[in-house]
């Protein structure tokens, strides 16, 4: 993995599927130079992924995981799960508008941060 100045490693390990290890790597990086044979000669692109590769890999990652957990706690710091399902079945209704703009934009950052991580 390519690193900082201050030697932090940059890129994030996404999962590791039939033996191979995906990384992202931030816009701009590149790797070391020197890989061993086996890591340079499985290089690959992350837009030559396929969309079914990209759906394993986002159901292994522990990144994921971990954004989609952070996306529920987000919800729940302002409705608890019986808010949520009062307001379902209240819906629509001015409150269940203001539950729903909620959720979606705690759900917009999720997407972001995994389109940053290139799924």
């Amino acid at each position: 993995m390519p690193e900082d100045a201050s030697h932090q490693r940059l890129g994030q390990e996404l999962a590791t599927l039939d033996g191979v290890t995906y990384v992202a790597l931030p816009g701009g990086a590149t790797l070391p130079a020197e890989q061993p044979a086996e890591i340079a000669a499985s290089i690959v692109d992350p837009v030559t992924l396929t969309d079914a590769l990209r759906d394993e890999i986002k159901a292994a990652s522990p990144q994921v995981r971990l954004i989609n957990a952070t996306v529920a706690q987000k919800i729940a710091e302002q409705y608890s799960l019986a808010d949520e399902i009062k307001l379902l079945r209240t819906a629509p209704s001015p409150e269940f508008e203001a539950y729903n703009a909620h959720a979606e934009a705690c759900r917009d950052w999720g997407r972001a941060q995994k389109a940053a991580l290139g799924l």
